[in-house]
């Protein structure tokens, strides 16, 4: 069983802890998140070639035309 916390013990100990936390720079957060877009593009991009080449050939050895 855990021991019951008063809730003003509990906020004190939570803003104890998030002043430890290390926030990122605003120029970090902008930098991680154009790389994130750009991953997306390009993970997107590679999906959508692969899925063409695949339906390329899946109609090629089915002999399907579109």
């Amino acid at each position: 069983m855990m021991a019951r916390t008063n809730p003003i013990t509990f906020l004190q100990q939570v803003r104890q802890e998030v002043s430890k936390v290390t926030w990122p720079s605003r120029n970090e957060v902008l930098i991680s998140t154009i790389m994130v877009l750009v991953l997306v593009v390009a993970a997107s991009l590679f999906f959508l070639a692969a899925d063409q080449i695949i339906s390329w050939l899946v109609g090629l050895m089915l002999s399907i035309r579109a």
